[in-house]
C-alpha cells in the first residue's frame, strides 16, 4: 500500500498545493496513482511524480522495471511498455525513499464526467438494494474526485483512494460510471477502472481547458476573458502595468494633496477582468482543479453527461462540445480519444418555452460530427417531473453498447437509435429515411409512431401527424396540412415518443424540410408588393 497517506478530509483542505511535500518523503506520485488502481492495457503506461532535483527514480511493475532521473523542477516521468490485462500487481517506486501501491490491475480505464446525472451515485439509482446485492464485482474500481475549482491548472486532483466495487462500496460510485463499466467488464472480461470527475449543477465551460477555446474561434471571448486573468499572458501583464501607473499617479496625487491640504482624485478601481477565477462555474476551472493532475494518465477514453446547465443555449453548445472533446484530446496528446454522451433526458423547466429543450437536444446531436463521438438518447427512459431520472442502469447499458462497438470493434451490434437521414416529399405524404434502422423499426408500445408534426406549404403551424412504418421508412400525413413540406419529431421539452429499432433504442429527435415564410401584409395590402421590409 502507500507507504504514507492522508486522510480524505485532511486531503481536500489541503489539495494540491501540498502535492511536492505529500507524507514528507522526497519521492511522490500525483493522487490519481493508489492501492486497487486500474492501468490502462494495450499502450505505454505514464508514471509520473516528484523527487529531489538529480535525484534516480525506479519504477518497477511486477516484472518491468524502469529507471529515470528527475529534472531540476523535481520532476520525473517513466513510461512504462504496454501490458496485456491481469494482476494484481504491485507498483514499487523508489528513490531515496520508496512508495508501493499493491492490488494494481491492468484492463481499461474511462475518465467519467459532467455534471449531477454523472455524480448521482448508485445508491440513488432504481432497484438499488438488487443491484447493491450483485456488486460483487472486484474487478470494477472507482476514483472519486473531490470537487475542487482552481485558477490555474493543478500538478494533482485530492483524490485519495481507489475503491474496489463490493455490496459496501457500490453505493457511493457513480450510478451511470458503474452500469457502463459493468458492462463493459462482462462483455470484454478485463479489469474497468472508472475515474469519477463530477460536480452536480456545473456548466460545460469550466470543465474545458484553455487549449480547448483556443480551438474554437466562436468561442474567442472566452479566450480573451480567461487569457486576461493568467500572470503569466502579456495581456495580463499589460493591463496590470496599466493599474499601477495608475496607482502610482494617484499616489503621488495623493500625497500632493495631504500636503496642500486638498482632497484627493478617486482610487483608480482594479480592472475586475484581472482577478483569478476560482468559482466552480467560471471556465476552466474544474479543468484546473479536477482533471488537469489527471493528464497523462493513460485513458482508454471519456464518457459525458452533462447539459441541463447549458440547456437555455441552442447551437451555441456544439461550439462547446467542440473546445472540450479537443481539449481534452490535446492535453492527453490523444487526438482519436474516444468521446460518448447523453443526449439529456426530457424535462419540465418550470414555465420555459417546449422547444427549448429541443433546440439543446439538436446541439447535442450537431456535435457528433466530430470525429470518434457518438451521443446516446434516453427520452424513453427519462422522468419529466425528475431531472435526475433514476433508470441510470438504461443510461450506463447504452454508452456502454457503443464503447463496445465502436471503440472496441465488436460487429453485429446496433448502437443507436434511428437517426434521421432524409425526407421525400410525397402527394400529400412526407416519406422519411432514417440510419440506424438496426433489425427494423419499431414502436416500444405496438402503437403507431407519435410525435411527428409537419407544417403545410401554406400554413402557419406545425400540426400533429399520422405516421405509420412502411419498411425501413416512416410515412407521413395530416389532414390539415394536405402539402407538408416540413417536419419535425419529438420537439417538446417533455417529449417521449415511442419510435425506435427493433433493437430497443430510441429514435433522435430532429427537425427537417423548410418551414413557409407567410408575407401576412403583402397578403393583406396589396400596395406592399412595392416594397421590401
Amino acid at each position: 500500500m502507500r507507504t504514507c497517506v492522508l486522510r480524505w478530509g485532511l486531503c481536500v483542505a489541503l489539495g494540491t498545493a501540498l502535492a511536492a511535500v505529500r507524507c514528507g518523503g522526497a519521492v511522490t506520485l500525483p493522487t490519481v496513482f493508489g492501492d486497487h488502481m486500474v492501468l490502462q492495457r494495450g499502450g505505454p503506461i505514464p508514471v509520473w511524480g516528484w523527487a529531489a532535483p538529480g535525484e534516480e527514480v525506479q519504477v518497477v511493475l511486477g516484472e518491468i522495471r524502469s529507471t529515470t532521473t528527475a529534472a531540476a523542477t523535481g520532476a520525473w516521468r517513466v513510461d512504462l511498455p504496454a501490458q496485456e490485462a491481469g494482476g494484481p500487481f504491485t507498483l514499487v517506486v523508489t528513490g531515496s525513499t520508496t512508495v508501493t501501491f499493491s492490488d494494481v490491475l491492468i484492463g481499461e480505464v474511462w475518465l467519467c464526467s459532467g455534471q449531477s446525472n454523472m455524480q448521482m451515485t448508485v445508491r440513488s439509482s432504481q432497484n438499488f438494494d438488487q443491484e447493491k446485492a450483485a456488486a460483487d464485482l472486484p474487478q470494477i474500481r472507482h476514483l472519486g474526485v473531490p470537487r475542487v475549482p482552481a485558477a490555474l491548472p493543478a500538478k494533482d486532483v485530492p483524490a485519495c483512494a481507489w475503491s474496489v466495487c463490493s455490496p459496501d462500496s457500490v453505493g457511493d460510485f457513480s450510478a451511470a460510471a458503474y452500469f457502463f463499466g459493468r458492462e463493459i467488464q462482462r462483455e470484454l472480461k478485463v479489469p474497468v477502472g472508472l475515474i469519477n470527475s463530477s460536480w452536480g449543477g456545473t456548466r460545460i465551460e469550466p470543465w474545458t481547458p484553455l487549449c480547448g477555446f483556443a480551438q474554437v474561434k466562436e468561442l474567442s471571448a472566452i479566450l480573451e476573458r480567461v487569457t486576461l486573468t493568467l500572470p503569466s499572458a502579456a495581456t495580463h501583464k499589460r493591463e496590470l502595468s496599466t493599474q499601477l501607473a495608475a496607482t502610482e499617479a494617484w499616489v503621488a496625487a495623493a500625497r500632493k494633496a495631504l500636503a496642500d491640504n486638498a482632497f484627493p482624485p478617486a482610487y483608480p478601481d482594479f480592472p475586475a477582468g484581472l482577478l483569478p477565477l476560482q468559482n466552480h462555474q467560471d471556465p476552466t476551472t474544474l479543468y484546473n482543479g479536477m482533471v488537469h493532475g489527471l493528464v497523462p494518465y493513460a485513458l482508454r477514453g471519456a464518457i459525458w453527461y452533462q447539459g441541463e446547465s447549458n440547456h437555455g443555449e441552442g447551437m451555441a453548445y456544439t461550439d462547446k462540445m467542440r473546445a472540450l472533446i479537443g481539449g481534452w484530446r490535446q492535453v492527453w496528446g490523444k487526438p482519436d480519444l474516444p468521446f460518448y454522451f447523453v443526449q439529456i433526458a426530457p424535462y419540465e423547466y418550470g414555465q420555459e418555452a417546449p422547444e427549448v429543450v429541443p433546440s439543446f437536444w439538436e446541439a447535442q446531436a450537431a456535435a457528433t460530427a466530430v470525429p470518434g463521438t457518438g451521443m446516446v438518447v434516453i427520452h424513453d427512459v427519462g422522468n419529466t417531473k425528475d431531472i435526475h431520472p433514476a433508470n441510470k442502469q438504461a443510461v450506463g447499458q447504452r454508452l456502454a453498447r457503443m464503447a463496445i462497438a465502436r471503440t472496441y470493434g465488436r460487429k453485429g451490434i446496433e448502437d443507436s437509435g434511428p437517426v434521421f437521414r432524409s425526407m421525400a416529399v410525397e402527394e400529400g405524404a412526407i416519406r422519411l429515411q432514417f440510419d440506424h434502422v438496426g433489425s427494423g423499426l419499431a414502436t416500444r408500445d405496438g402503437k403507431a409512431p407519435d410525435g411527428f408534426e409537419v407544417i403545410d406549404a401554406a400554413g402557419e403551424d406545425f400540426v400533429p401527424a399520422v405516421a405509420r412504418i412502411e419498411g425501413a421508412t416512416v410515412v407521413l400525413s395530416a389532414a390539415l396540412a394536405p402539402k407538408p413540406v416540413a417536419v419535425r419529431f419529438a420537439w417538446s421539452k417533455v417529449a417521449e415518443p415511442n419510435l425506435m429499432n427493433r433493437e430497443g433504442l430510441p429514435a433522435w429527435p430532429f427537425r427537417a424540410g423548410t418551414v413557409p415564410v407567410i408575407d401576412h401584409l403583402a397578403t393583406a395590402v396589396a400596395e406592399a408588393k412595392d416594397y421590401e421590409l
